[in-house]
């Protein structure tokens, strides 16, 4: 089905079960009519008609692969692809590389990875527990846990309870980011556990204590609580600078084309993953280095004659480490916010952003809730124009490159609008 990365399906097809057969069959068909229709690449309508007639069919998809889980508010796509960039030296992979992370979407990617040893699988939070349960994953990377789509997802810590609960009898390996309060103690409950030093930006999810409600200490990038003693744990690995530390204390440098801290801290932890199934830390950095934009992620395309940086930003850690990648002022910016569905339909998480990090900037705003958007940067003292469309955006624009900045359906958007 689409929506997959993965080797070329085969033998193993033929093995599966009967119900099995006809579920994966019925599913690709789903999946093939939604596409010729338009109605995008169809993984998610594939794998609702898969479940459909065989609600084990994950688990049986599962059954044959080393499974790693990657779940966070920010950052599993990229660390996903990079943690199936790294496998790939051990063996062929099975992914949801385009980010169908819902049980449908994962069914849709796994029942195209027959002849697979590794499925890298990222996994929206609030079904981790539930995929973990069906895949019997051998690793689970916990990158962090921020604000983000209000309306649907629980408050940020009832889901680290809920990861704490539903992963407490887990036998994976769990690769957990030490330095998130937040996820340190989702993970705590578990049996095997990698602590990565990947550093946290965005704290402002993190200065009341998970386990007791006390006030957090957080001196540096260290943390505790001194009402009982919730502290961060001594990691494994860590980032420093543009290196991995491994836990012999092993430096190996890192040399992404992604951009950005938050990318070098991704890559980190996806070391750490790769080493759970014997990939050294020198190989697996190797082969991240190929990677060089995740589903239109970090793309620079021409459009109008103009270059066009296109960069994801859904929630306020988000455009946080967004905003420390665009180049300065006056590189000319393009804010478009969406809020569908698939975005949340809350907006008021746009008071929770620094926009006034780009002062200096000429400012252009569009999207369904440009005038939301508007308000903000009007709040924030900025100087914008709200504009209809990215073609009016580029005439109205000084020159130089763009960097266009959008949350999710709003980024889909802006993809379509370049491609023509």
């Amino acid at each position: 089905m689409a929506g997959t990365e993965s080797e070329p399906t085969g033998a193993r097809d033929a093995s599966l079960p009967a119900r099995a057969k006809i579920a994966v069959t019925a599913g690709k068909v789903a999946a093939a009519v939604s596409r010729k229709a338009g109605r995008g690449s169809g993984s998610v309508i594939g794998g609702k008609v898969a479940l459909k007639l065989d609600p084990d069919l994950l688990a049986t998809l599962a059954d044959h692969l080393d499974v790693v889980l990657v779940s966070a508010t920010n950052g599993k796509t990229t660390t996903t692809r990079l943690i199936a960039e790294a496998l790939r030296a051990a063996g062929p992979v099975v992914s949801n590389a385009l980010g169908a992370n819902m049980p449908a979407g994962i069914t849709s990617a796994l029942a195209g990875g027959s002849e697979s040893r590794f499925g890298v699988i990222e996994v929206d939070e609030k079904y981790l527990a539930g995929v973990a349960r069906d895949t019997h994953p051998k690793a689970i990377a916990l990158l962090n846990l921020s604000r983000d789509q209000l309306d649907r997802a629980a408050e940020t810590r009832m889901m680290a309870e809920k990861w704490r609960e539903g992963l407490q009898d887990t036998e994976a390996v769990v690769i957990a980011n030490a330095d998130d309060p937040l996820v340190t103690w989702a993970a705590s409950s578990c049996k095997k556990v990698v602590w990565v030093a990947a550093g946290q930006a965005w704290k402002e999810d993190a200065w009341s204590c998970p386990a007791c409600g006390g006030v957090m200490q957080r001196p540096g990038d260290d943390w505790f609580c001194q009402e009982c003693g919730f502290r961060r744990p001594n990691p494994h690995w860590a980032l420093q600078g543009t290196h991995v530390i491994d836990p012999q204390r092993g430096a190996w440098p890192i040399q992404l084309q992604l951009p950005g801290r938050a990318n070098l801290a991704n890559a980190t932890s996806s070391a750490a993953v790769a080493a759970v199934f014997g990939v050294s830390p020198q190989v697996a950095l190797e082969r991240m280095r190929a990677v060089t934009a995740v589903a239109g992620r970090y793309d620079v395309v021409q459009y109008q004659g103009r270059d066009i940086r296109l960069l994801l930003a859904k929630n306020p850690a988000g455009w946080l480490e967004t905003f420390s990648l665009i180049d300065g002022p006056p590189t000319p910016v393009v804010l478009s916010v969406n809020a569908l569905d698939a975005d949340g339909t809350d907006t008021s998480w746009l008071w929770d952003v620094d926009y006034e990090r780009l002062a200096g900037h000429p400012v252009f705003v569009l999207g369904q809730r440009k005038l939301d958007l508007a308000v903000r940067l009007e709040v924030a003292g900025l100087q914008f124009h709200v504009v209809d469309s990215l073609e009016q955006a580029v005439r109205m624009a000084p020159p130089g490159r763009i960097e266009a900045i959008a949350n999710y359906t709003a980024f889909q958007q802006l993809r379509k609008a370049v491609a023509g």
